[in-house]
C-alpha cells in the first residue's frame, strides 16, 4: 500500500514555471518493458508544427525523464507512450503525483496495446481520484483547431471510437490520457506509417491544442 505524506519541494516549485526551461517539453522513460521510445519523429514533429502554427516557443528538441527524478519538475508538459507494460513503484508514483499536484501535466497517448497495464498503475498515483471521459465541449479541442466530434481518429486499432480521458485536481485537468486515437503515430514523419496528409493534420492540429492548453492553463 502507498502511503502518500505531504511533502513539498519548495525550491523546485518556486522556479517551477519561471525555470528557464518553462518552454520545454519532456518524454517520460518509464519501467516495466513497454516501449517508451516509440514514435520517436513525433514530438519534433508536433514541437515545429505547433512553434509555426499557434505560437508556442518550445525548444525542438524534447528532453528525457524519469518518474522518480526531481528533473521533471522543470518541465510543465510530459509526454508519455507506448504499447505495453508500465510499472511505477512507490517512490515513482509519489514523485508523478507531486509533480501533476503542483502545476505539471501528463498527456499519455496510447501506442496501442498501454491501456490495461497504465489504469492499474494510475490507481498508485490517485487512489482517490478516477479517469473521466471528457466532453466534446472541453477546451482542449478547441484552444486552437476546431474538433466539434473531440478527439479524432488517427488509426485504426480495434475498430472503437478514440476517447480522451482526464484527470482533475480541483477544476485543472493534470493529466490527459488518448486512446484509440494514436495521435503519436499521426505526428510521426510520413515516411513512417504512409498515412495521409489530412490524417496527419488533424493529428497534428490536436496535438498542438493539447500544448497551447497546457501552457495557457
Amino acid at each position: 500500500m502507498l502511503s502518500f505524506k505531504k511533502y513539498t519541494p519548495i525550491f523546485i516549485f518556486l522556479v517551477f514555471f519561471q525555470s528557464t526551461k518553462a518552454q520545454e517539453i519532456a518524454v517520460l522513460k518509464y519501467n516495466g518493458g513497454g516501449d517508451w521510445y516509440a514514435n520517436p519523429t513525433s514530438l519534433p514533429n508536433l514541437i515545429t508544427f505547433s512553434n509555426n502554427n499557434v505560437g508556442t516557443g518550445i525548444n525542438p528538441k524534447p528532453v528525457t525523464v524519469t518518474p522518480a527524478s526531481s528533473d521533471i519538475f522543470q518541465y510543465p508538459f510530459v509526454h508519455m507512450t507506448g504499447h505495453g507494460n508500465v510499472i511505477f513503484n512507490e517512490e515513482e508514483a509519489m514523485n508523478l503525483r507531486n509533480y501533476l499536484l503542483s502545476g505539471g501535466f501528463l498527456h499519455i497517448d496510447d501506442n496501442y496495446g498501454m491501456q490495461q497495464y497504465l489504469e492499474k498503475e494510475l490507481v498508485k498515483i490517485f487512489p482517490e481520484k478516477k479517469l473521466e471521459e471528457l466532453p466534446a465541449s472541453h477546451p482542449i479541442f478547441s484552444s486552437a483547431f476546431n474538433f466539434p466530434g473531440g478527439l479524432p481518429k488517427i488509426h485504426e486499432h480495434d475498430n472503437k471510437p478514440p476517447q480522451a480521458f482526464g484527470i482533475f485536481n480541483e477544476e485543472r485537468l493534470i493529466l490527459l490520457f488518448t486512446v484509440e486515437s494514436d495521435l503519436g503515430d499521426g505526428w510521426e514523419s510520413q515516411q513512417v506509417h504512409n498515412d495521409p496528409e489530412e490524417v496527419r493534420l488533424k493529428a497534428l492540429q490536436m496535438g498542438a491544442n493539447i500544448l497551447k492548453y497546457v501552457f495557457e492553463n
